[in-house]
């Protein structure tokens, strides 16, 4: 085939959806001239599976992809048809901010924001093969020749390398929902050294919503006056439509039990990985035998279309069995299926082959992010691309790179769990994985993060001064809080709420760490904090837990010191007689950055490190 130049660049990014246009909008924001190629402009930040975005923990990710200058949080409030905060009857560490989105608006936005996009090329084409010398990566060549020389590439390539779909006794040659897969890229990876595996995921049946009883289910509103996910956007998000909730049954459960045979899962025909926190219909009713029934839940795909996808209900069953058994569910009797369901295998590689940076190991220069790193989920794709496309700027530009710690971040934590521990399965980010949970909650993002993004150079003016300008209302309200009220007035109104009175006059500080709300002592006694809504929560959240919270910065200064033991690049862990064969194997894959990393490398025991901390000294 003749080759051509497509054109020079300092950064090419492979792949469009959630993670690409992340790496990509990082790359251009900061200075670089891009491209990014996709297989097709229609499948730009695509959602393939449920129209959402945030939820458990991955509501923090988005947090932090806003706090560093990313896109998700704001395209997410400009598209979004409701929004709900999830486990409002837990502590604020887990809390969560939930958004469905409108499908087409939310890809048709994030499109024309990459249009706009100063620095940034977009082409529609298939990469086939990572161009190096010298062990650095110099180019990208398309499926049709086209060389476009870049001195950095980003991989986000999603669930498109040899993707199949399956569904019953028929496997296609397709990525989702009915786009192209990407064929060419895999064998150049593995030539490259990337050990490549498979796995699986899949996504439910989308239903015509005319057909569809809603007056049978259980209505699902949206929270009102209800905080975004960027601060970058001025107005409250509107809940223009509902979600619904229904149950299989045990209907429903012998339609699938009786079809097991004919189930792809259960037959041999898929034989790869698929994900444990977000199963199929068919592992849930096996896995949990002793459960009458599963939540589903119902959700709009937008504003301008009538498809309703059933959350909770992926199936890879045969049409007539998938028929059945929706056909099973209360207020879904009547319902016509526009979309089945089907699972998707695909390739994806071992992310111990990647630095913290998710700069390759094996090519200098090459970078990866999302899915092909075997994660789940869009927020998670997205939080990588950003780190990625971030990461690469920083090297061209001669900085430092941004590697966020465990108690920095949720996505940190992500990370350091890709490239110490690596991944089985599809890694599903759960506010289970984060140690130090209760210092890095959504409400305290811009906090954490924002400084770094402006350093880097992603985080531009106008959105500094907003999270300075919410720093300063925060700091505010703190003091404000502090304020003292008289001991007569404190004791009645902590025995009107049922609370043991006082003998000595109390901050409203004191009245929070009683379990008094902050609505609650407003009510009382007027306003004590500013308009500033978002940081009057945080002061009071910060208050509540800050016993904990002093605690918790004892902890991680100790953690930090094992951080801040280097380990050298070039240690040869073979050589090392003190450590266990395992330990020696282990840390040879991994190739720790520090003596913290290499205690949470699998494998590795308390008395290797032991060796380790001798060698050093």
């Amino acid at each position: 085939m003749l080759k051509f130049e497509e054109g020079r660049f300092d950064a090419v990014v492979v792949g469009a959806g959630h993670a690409g246009c992340e790496a990509a909008l990082a790359c251009a924001r900061t200075g670089l001239n891009t491209a990014v190629l996709t297989l097709n402009l229609d499948s730009i930040a695509f959602m393939a599976c449920n129209p959402s975005v945030g939820g458990t923990a991955k509501g923090h990710l988005v947090r932090e992809i806003d706090a560093l200058g990313g896109e998700m949080g704001i395209n997410a409030d400009k598209t979004a048809l409701q929004m709900r905060m999830l486990n409002v009857g837990k502590g604020a560490a887990v809390q969560s901010l939930r958004c469905q989105s409108d499908k087409h608006a939310y890809h048709t936005e994030m499109k024309r924001t990459l249009e706009h996009t100063d620095n940034l090329r977009i082409l529609q084409a298939e990469a086939a093969e990572i161009l190096t010398e010298n062990g650095k990566v110099c180019g990208v060549k398309t499926t049709y020749g086209g060389i476009l020389r870049c001195r950095a590439a980003i991989l986000c390539t999603g669930v498109y390398l040899n993707a199949e779909t399956i569904t019953g006794e028929v496997k296609q040659s397709s990525g989702p929902n009915g786009f192209a897969p990407a064929t060419a890229l895999t064998k150049n990876l593995t030539e490259l050294g990337y050990r490549v595996r498979r796995f699986k995921t899949g996504t439910p049946a989308r239903l015509d919503g005319r057909t569809v009883r809603f007056e049978e289910c259980e209505v699902q509103y949206g929270d009102d006056d209800i905080l975004p996910f960027s601060y970058m956007t001025e107005h409250p998000v509107k809940n223009a439509l509902p979600c619904y909730l229904t149950y299989t049954n045990g209907k429903t459960h012998e339609i699938i039990l009786s079809n097991l045979d004919r189930s792809p899962l259960y037959n041999g025909t898929i034989l790869s990985t698929g994900p444990r926190y977000c199963p199929s219909i068919e592992t849930k009713v096996v896995r949990f035998s002793d459960k009458e029934r599963h939540q589903l839940f119902l959700e709009p795909e937008g504003r301008d279309t009538l498809e309703v996808y059933v959350q909770g209900m992926s199936s890879s069953l045969p049409h007539d069995v998938q028929r059945d058994m929706y056909h099973s569910v209360a207020g879904l009797e009547d319902c016509d299926i526009m979309r089945y369901a089907y699972a998707i295998e695909y390739d994806c590689i071992d992310t111990l082959d990647v630095y913290p940076t998710l700069e390759s190991k094996k090519v200098e220069g090459l970078y990866t992010a999302g899915q092909i790193n075997g994660t789940s989920g869009y927020e998670e794709a997205a939080a990588q691309g950003l780190m990625a496309g971030l990461n690469a700027s920083l090297k061209i530009r001669g900085k430092e790179p941004l590697i966020l710690r465990r108690d920095e971040a949720y996505i940190g934590v992500m990370i350091d769990d890709l490239v110490t521990k690596g991944t089985d399965e599809p890694y599903r980010m759960m506010t289970s994985r984060a140690e130090h949970r209760l210092e890095i909650r959504q409400d305290n993002a811009d906090f954490r993060l924002t400084q770094k993004g402006y350093d880097c150079g992603l985080v531009k003016r106008e959105r500094y001064e907003r999270y300075l300008a919410r720093k300063r209302n925060y700091e505010d309200d703190l003091k404000a809080l502090s304020g003292r009220v008289a001991q007569a007035d404190a004791d009645g109104f902590l025995r009107s709420l049922g609370l043991d009175g006082t003998e000595k006059p109390l901050t409203y500080a004191d009245f929070i760490r009683r379990g008094v709300t902050l609505k609650q002592i407003e009510e009382q006694f007027g306003k004590v904090c500013g308009e500033d809504e978002s940081a009057a929560q945080s002061a009071e959240i910060y208050i509540k837990y800050e016993g904990y919270l002093k605690k918790g910065l004892d902890q991680i200064a100790r953690a930090r010191k094992l951080e801040e033991r280097k380990l050298p690049p070039d240690i040869d862990y073979m050589q090392i007689s003190g450590l266990r064969l395992e330990a020696r194997e282990k840390l040879d894959k991994v190739r720790p950055a520090s003596i913290g990393q290499a205690s949470r490398v699998p494998g590795v025991n308390p008395a290797d490190i032991a060796v380790l901390l001798l060698l050093l000294k």
